[in-house]
């Protein structure tokens, strides 16, 4: 099989299987994008899925086609992201299509709301997971207390005081520039501190 063709069948049955697994939406999907993005097929770093799922937070519309936007244009350009996203959200207009006509039996039935119950713990868990994983990474970039601290800011902002997620995202993005910057200018000017004092 040509690269190409390998590329385009990779992207497709990934996100077909992420639009198939993701129950619930946007919370279980992004930890199966991740997994598949990062690890299996390694199209990003975890740093960049990171950078990419604070940006695609802030914009309106559904989480998780657009990351399988972003992963299909980044891969394959402009038909790659239209392919990307017929393919994540094709099982899903599918399952619709053909359980429509039994919505009203589905939605009072036993069995359904127990498979719902059992699903959820499985979110929380892959979610907490992938939680942990960022909190690692924020506390490397930023050390522990500062990584902590802006944490518990996180929590009281979006928790107690029920500001939006974007407006959170937006405010601790503008923070990561000017904190980059500042360490990036001290960095800088204690190297020509070094290189000026040495003899």
């Amino acid at each position: 099989m040509k690269p190409r063709q390998r590329d385009y069948l990779d992207l497709g049955v990934s996100m077909a299987r992420t639009g198939v697994l993701g129950y619930g939406g946007g919370p279980s999907v992004i930890p199966l994008i991740r997994h598949d993005a990062v690890k299996r097929y390694q199209w990003l770093s975890d740093e960049e899925f990171g950078e990419i799922l604070a940006l695609a937070n802030a914009l309106p519309g559904p989480i998780a086609t657009k990351m399988a936007a972003y992963l299909g244009y980044k891969h394959r350009g402009t038909w790659g992201a239209v392919y990307s996203v017929v393919m994540h959200i094709f099982p899903s207009v599918l399952a619709m299509l053909l359980l429509l006509s039994a919505v009203n039996f589905l939605a009072g039935s036993r069995v359904v709301q127990g498979m719902i119950a059992g699903v959820s713990p499985v979110i929380a868990v892959m979610l907490g997971g992938m939680a942990y994983e960022f909190a690692k990474k924020g506390i490397k970039g930023l050390g522990i207390t500062a990584g902590i601290l802006f944490m518990l800011l996180a929590l009281l902002l979006l928790e107690v005081f029920q500001v939006h997620p974007a407006l959170v995202i937006v405010l601790f993005l503008g923070y990561g520039a000017v904190h980059y910057r500042a360490v990036a200018r001290l960095r800088r000017k204690r190297k020509q501190d070094q290189e000026g004092g040495s003899p």
